[in-house]
């Protein structure tokens, strides 16, 4: 795993300033600690940060073509690299080196931009052809790794791993876009292709960029995509026997590394399969590793020790303090632009725990999307059940006034705390999915927006995002959510936390239950194996009896949650009034000062809970005092 950075005159062969590619190299140290290395040349400057993982010894990089006329710099790993080196033996190249690296050059040279199409794995990589004065980069298509690219008034064209990477070029626009602070607000996560800066773009999952010098337009390439195909019945037993061969298959390829490798294991269903699976390979004990908190309610640990006791792994685990809030100053530096998932928090210290032990780790992320986890899954078919019903003539009024006039009852029992459900209903089945999932509705959105915001918006709202998707979703209603889940929610918010947070600790992290062939088998098991009634995860679970305990299978979700409500009322009540009330956000002019304050009351007096919206406003604050200049 690696972090890599460019620059590319588009239009000539200007020189290129060595000592800057450097400095955006090296903001990427975290990411490569093991070695760096530099290529220039008229118009091109290659970077990269080096984490060995595979044939330590060689396998350097920007790497160099034999015939000296393709560079590459590539961050990933490539599992199919051994077939794939065959087919270019056949062809006629030889390779001098065991790496991965070196089967991209020469994909590239065999098969162009179709190569890309051939890759097994996670990668975010740039080439440069010299003969054909092409740049070409790509993006793995569940968005694994990250890649981030502007053009600046220069013409030259910059990318990195990391946004940070980026700024270090003293040309690159450092505007805020108006709608990436919507779809912050909105999503808690700035969805791809945006960045919180106009004019800067991340290449979006399943995507590739070509640029020939001299090219006046160009526009990024989607290669791939997830179809689902919903219509084919199969058995519980014979689709469940399936499953569990094709995780082991991907699970068994990821296991390949020159360095200590081990797994995340929380105790939920999802990293105890991967760690079931590893351990039926592994002729060693599998290094497995969780955190515990002090608090039962978001405490998992005694699930990942029945794992691993089952399996016999090595295991280590550490309490982290219930009060860890020491890491929220260093999450602005660590995720460049705004981001509000809490569960960073203990991401963070599960890896840094992981790094004692291991180089790579495996995890179960990816499982709740492509097989129904998420409880939000289950009230959407409720949902949409209420929709069927009844005409949108009468259903749409009905459940609007209700929503509106249901009283907003978060301190009252679940079965109480309606409101939210009744307004779901009153709208369409994408909207309704969209009010469920954002951080802040519509509504609180237009009361913490002052007007000088909306003017800059000009009616644009976060939904726009899901509607950019809509057009290529299945029309079932599961399969719909899902997919829209794949294209925003996994990228934007799961797997960046993942590569920020491992990588910060020059950790590697392997997602097996994202593998691309096994994603596109999922997205054909109907979706009454995925989602059975009330149960989520129904085939996964009912596949993996075998292999865990009912207790492990059965119980309620928990997921990597953080005391934020009571934080904010106690030990960061003082924290969170200088935030919210402080001059960073009063000089903006973007938000509304009566209703931060109603907020701040509100939640402190214990009379609403607006702990996620006041994690959000924390976050962008942060963001806002340590990258403004």
């Amino acid at each position: 795993m690696c972090g890599i950075v460019g620059i590319f005159d588009i239009h000539g062969s200007s020189e290129i300033d060595r000592d800057l590619l450097s400095r955006m190299n090296e903001s990427q140290f975290h990411r490569g600690p093991d070695e760096g290395g530099l290529h220039t040349e008229p118009g091109l400057g290659f970077g990269h940060r080096r984490l060995s993982i595979i044939d330590l010894s060689s396998g350097q990089q920007p790497m160099h073509s034999q015939d000296g006329n393709v560079v590459l710099t590539y961050n990933g790993e490539v599992y199919n690299f051994p077939a794939l080196r065959q087919e270019l033996e056949a062809l006629g190249f030889v390779f001098k080196t065991h790496c991965d690296t070196e089967v991209i050059l020469y994909a590239w040279q065999a098969w162009g931009e179709a190569c890309v199409e051939r890759l097994r794995g996670m990668f975010a990589f740039a080439i440069w052809d010299r003969p054909q004065q092409t740049l070409f980069l790509a993006r793995d298509r569940l968005g694994v790794k990250p890649l981030f690219y502007a053009q600046l008034p220069n013409g030259h064209f910059i990318f990195g791993s990391e946004l940070k990477s980026l700024k270090q070029h003293p040309l690159l626009p450092k505007t805020i876009d108006p709608t990436a602070i919507e779809d912050y607000f909105g999503f808690g996560y700035i969805p791809d292709p945006k960045t919180i800066y106009q004019g800067v773009y991340k290449l979006e999952p399943g995507y590739c960029l070509t640029i020939r010098r001299g090219q006046q337009h160009w526009q990024p390439r989607q290669y791939w995509d997830v179809k689902f195909d919903v219509g084919q019945s199969r058995s519980v037993a014979e689709a469940g026997e399936e499953l569990i061969e094709r995780l082991r298959e991907a699970v068994k390829i990821r296991m390949v590394a020159d360095v200590p490798l081990g797994a995340f294991l929380s105790g939920g269903v999802d990293s105890s399969a991967v760690v079931a699976m590893m351990a039926g390979i592994s002729a060693d004990p599998v290094n497995t590793c969780s955190i515990s908190f002090g608090d039962p309610k978001f405490n998992e640990s005694q699930f990942a020790a029945q794992v691993a006791e089952r399996y016999h792994t090595a295991h280590r685990v550490e309490q982290v303090d219930p009060d860890d809030f020491s890491l929220i100053d260093q999450l602005s530096g660590l995720y460049d632009e705004p981001y509000a998932d809490s569960s960073a928090l203990p991401t963070y210290r599960v890896c840094e725990l992981a790094k004692k032990q291991v180089t790579v780790v495996l995890s179960g992320d990816g499982g709740d999307e492509n097989l129904a986890g998420y409880r939000r899954y289950r009230w959407h078919t409720y949902e949409e059940r209420m929709r069927a019903l009844l005409p949108d003539a009468l259903r749409v009024p009905l459940f609007s006034t209700l929503g509106r006039i249901y009283p907003k009852l978060d301190w009252a029992p679940k079965v109480l705390r309606a409101k939210s459900t009744l307004e779901s209903i009153g709208r369409d089945s994408m909207a309704g999915y969209f009010h469920s999932v954002s951080v802040l509705s519509n509504e609180m959105r237009a009361q913490l927006f002052s007007e000088q915001l909306k003017s800059q918006l000009q009616g644009y709202q976060a939904i726009e995002v899901f509607r950019r998707y809509r057009q290529h979703a299945p029309e079932h209603p599961l399969a719909m959510v899902q997919y829209l889940d794949l294209k925003t929610y996994l990228a934007g918010d799961i797997l960046t936390k993942v590569d920020r947070a491992s990588m910060a600790h020059a950790l590697e992290v392997r997602v097996p239950l994202l593998d691309h062939k096994l994603v596109e088998w999922m997205a054909t098991l109907p979706p009454d194996l995925k989602l059975h009634g009330r149960e989520g995860k129904y085939l996964f679970k009912k596949s993996l009896e075998r292999y865990l305990p009912n207790d492990i299978l059965y119980r309620p979700k928990m997921g990597f949650a953080v005391p934020l409500a009571s934080w904010f009322r106690g030990p960061l009540k003082q924290r969170v009034q200088d935030a919210l009330l402080g001059d960073t956000l009063r000089q903006t002019g973007w938000f509304n000062e009566d209703f931060l304050r109603h907020m701040v009351s509100q939640h402190q007096s214990g009379l609403r809970d607006y702990s996620a919206s006041i994690w959000s406003l924390l976050m962008f604050e942060a963001f806002l005092r340590n990258n403004l200049e």
